[in-house]
This record gives structure tokens, sequence and C-alpha cells, in this order.
């Protein structure tokens, strides 16, 4: 009695045959469409390089007033 099968070497499937193997064909009424890149919610108020150097100033600061 053999336990363990051997499976036979495929070759790989590209992207669509494997959406075909999972979801079957896509019908009529699956469309796809590109949408236009979201705009920001609010505007930047500093860069995260202007509130990292401000962080740090605070930690000093909080250190100074432990002292």
């Amino acid at each position: 009695m053999r336990w363990f099968r051997r499976k036979r070497d495929r070759p790989p499937i590209d992207e669509s045959s494997a959406y075909a193997r999972s979801y079957g064909d896509r019908g009529q009424e699956v469309k796809v469409v590109k949408l236009p890149p979201r705009r920001p919610r609010f505007p930047v108020l500093m860069s995260g390089e202007e509130l990292r150097r401000r962080f740090e100033e605070r930690l000093a600061k909080r250190d100074e007033d432990e002292r």
C-alpha cells in the first residue's frame, strides 16, 4: 500500500486561466472599470519629517521638566 502519491508536474497557468478555473467564465453582467485616483480627504498640514522633529522637541522638553 502506498501512502504518498506522486503528483504529476503540471505547467504553470496564467491568471485568467486560474480565475476561469476558480469562478467560471465571466458573464456579461460583470464589467471591469478603472476608477480615477481618490483625492486626499484633507490637506496635509506638515510633512512626516516636520512631525518627527516636533515630537523629538516635545520629548526633550519633557525630559528637561522632569529634572
